[in-house]
């Protein structure tokens, strides 16, 4: 089993890697997005330093949805979709060697850029290492969760602004103890409450959404 999953990752990864838009929008999107950020407020340091962290976090969950609006739609075209319900690996398994595949390749990407935004920025080392820290813990739900709601709305029509108004309100706690958790570094607090939090909430979402996602996949392909 375990090798079968191993390959099945590696071909995941292989499928995104040829479908650059896949990874390369969400990534440019992200940089664009914070390299507008003093442009449209201020160019002054002690502003970025205080601000730009929660703008990395919106940019972050912004290009989230950019990364899982067709995570499911070239399975669905090409039939590969019926061929993971078929597969014999448990279906919450295939899914999340899929979506982690799509972390790698999408979210990743901006969480290594981090470092470089932050020194940018001129944020301390200890801001930069607290906003990755938070973005490592926060980006796998924000994939997961994106990808529960791209599945409650395949087949729809006009899918994107129904996946917008899903996603927000289920991300937003997600955002919340991400910023909040960078904020208190900020300030000279403990980190310790919000990255519990985050930690534990990471935790659960890893562990149970994969069996509502393939739930809900059988369910869409039954109908």
């Amino acid at each position: 089993m375990l090798k079968t999953a191993g390959w099945l990752f590696n071909i995941e990864l292989v499928l995104l890697w040829r479908r650059s838009q896949e990874w390369l929008y969400p990534l440019g999107f992200f940089v664009i997005v914070i390299t507008l950020f003093p442009l449209a407020f201020t160019p002054d340091p002690a502003f970025l330093q205080r601000y730009v962290p929660g703008g990395v976090w919106i940019a972050a969950l912004l290009a989230s949805l950019l990364s899982v609006e067709t995570i499911f739609y070239a399975d669905l075209e090409d039939g590969n979709l019926e061929q993971l319900l078929l597969s014999p690996l448990p279906l919450p398994l295939v899914m999340l060697i899929k979506l982690g595949a799509l972390w790698v390749a999408t979210q990743l990407p901006l969480i290594l850029l981090t470092p470089l935004i932050g020194l940018l920025f001129h944020f301390t080392p200890q801001t930069i290492i607290t906003l990755c820290i938070s973005l490592l813990l926060g980006t796998p739900m924000l994939t997961l969760i994106g990808s529960l709601c791209v599945a409650l709305t395949l087949g729809l029509r006009q899918q994107g602004t129904l996946l917008g108004l899903l996603i927000l309100p289920l991300v937003t706690p997600v955002l919340i103890f991400g910023v909040n958790m960078v904020q208190q570094s900020q300030a000279g607090f403990s980190i310790a409450g919000a990255l519990s939090f985050l930690a534990g909430l990471t935790a659960f979402t890893i562990t149970l959404l994969p069996f509502a996602l393939a739930a809900t996949l059988r369910i869409s392909m039954d109908d």
